[in-house]
């Protein structure tokens, strides 16, 4: 059954296209007037802050930055960024993170010292009154318990600093753990989409550069990628938020679409990549046109208020890794097929190369 993923468009009604959703283009404008009128600098974290905060993606966000009020400072900026967790500033947490556990080890290494420089001390008085003892063997036994009470109290305190050292190590450790698994978090964070919560480009290359091995030896992989056809209009009739919705919608079907091993990732604003281990030309083919067959089957929206709901529109273009002998023109393989299946709507699905060398599209039943 097919899903409306409502974004009518309500034209019938022209006094209300003042609440329609700023576009793309209408939300960077925002952005960078807001960031003129309040003295940010012109850092993509800064963009990427203010624009989750002002386009409605984070109404938390919104208030804690309107709370900074005028000409906050890049600290206060940066410290709002690592509380919401906006992936622009994982580089910064994980940064943070490892200063602040560098300056946990000084500290727990001048505990270290401090516990090592009393046991020397004790060793010391304790080594000093046995040798008195054995050079004054006519000392009364009030010196004798005198010195013994001494060593006593000595070892008390001694036993008290390992106690209380022995505690902070602990504690030390155990912050030091903490702030590792946050730092592989932020370390996810960079490597995730915001939108759709799949991989992202950086996830993705990383990906495609380790099918290359510096042995030569490359395993038979095929890379898929599929793209909105004329998303920008899409954008740009029904608002961001909308087309934002859509992206994440693909995402979940994407997600039932394709088997646990193989690997999802957005790429673009409305570009999806996909990488198939151990399948042939023709296993590639059937898997693209499941995936092209599959948002044509399930999702639908809506031109018009009250027009008729059509099919979401999807260009897909297919590279074998065999045709490529670094990551790069395998990309470059696949954008070649998907722009060919772009410049023939009836052949929506194209592959590199085709039979007489170019690329070459097929028919989705």
């Amino acid at each position: 059954m097919q899903q409306d993923v409502s974004i009518a468009h309500q034209k019938a009604h022209p006094h209300q296209t003042s609440h329609k959703p700023a576009s793309g283009a209408d939300a960077l404008q925002k952005v960078a007037g807001f960031m003129a009128k309040h003295g940010i600098a012109g850092l993509p974290r800064n963009y990427h802050l203010v624009h989750e905060a002002i386009t409605g993606h984070n109404a938390g966000l919104a208030r804690d930055l309107g709370a900074l009020g005028q000409r906050a400072t890049q600290h206060a900026l940066d410290q709002l960024g690592l509380k919401h967790r906006l992936a622009s500033h994982c580089g910064l947490a994980e940064e943070r993170m490892q200063s602040e556990s560098v300056a946990l080890l000084g500290k727990l290494g001048e505990h270290v010292g401090l516990g090592i420089l009393h046991k020397q001390t004790f060793a010391r008085a304790l080594e000093t009154i046995t040798r008195s003892i054995r050079e004054d063997e006519t000392r009364g036994i009030g010196d004798l318990l005198a010195e013994l009470d001494f060593l006593g109290a000595s070892a008390a305190d001694l036993l008290e600093a390992e106690t209380d050292l022995a505690l902070k190590l602990k504690n030390g450790l155990q912050q030091i753990e903490a702030a590792n698994r946050a730092a592989e978090a932020a370390k996810a964070m960079m490597n995730k989409d915001g939108l759709t919560g799949l991989p992202n480009r950086l996830a993705f290359m990383n990906r495609l550069e380790g099918l290359f091995a510096e042995d030569g030896t490359t395993p038979a992989t095929a890379l898929i990628i599929v793209d909105v056809d004329d998303f920008r209009s899409i954008n740009h009739q029904f608002g961001e938020d909308a087309a934002n919705r859509l992206l994440k919608r693909m995402a979940a079907i994407f997600r039932k679409t394709i088997k646990k091993n193989d690997f999802l990732a957005r790429i673009d604003g409305d570009d999806f990549a996909f990488l198939f281990s151990d399948v042939t030309a023709e296993d590639a083919h059937a898997i693209a046109g499941r995936l092209h067959a599959a948002i044509e089957n399930s999702l639908v929206f809506a031109a018009e208020q009250g027009a008729h709901k059509g099919g979401l529109g999807l260009s897909v273009g297919i590279a074998l890794s065999h045709t490529a002998e670094a990551p790069m023109q395998l990309l470059a393989h696949a954008e070649a097929a998907l722009h060919a299946a772009r410049a023939n709507p009836r052949q929506p699905i194209a592959v590199y190369p085709g039979p007489t060398g170019r690329t070459a599209g097929w028919h989705v039943a």
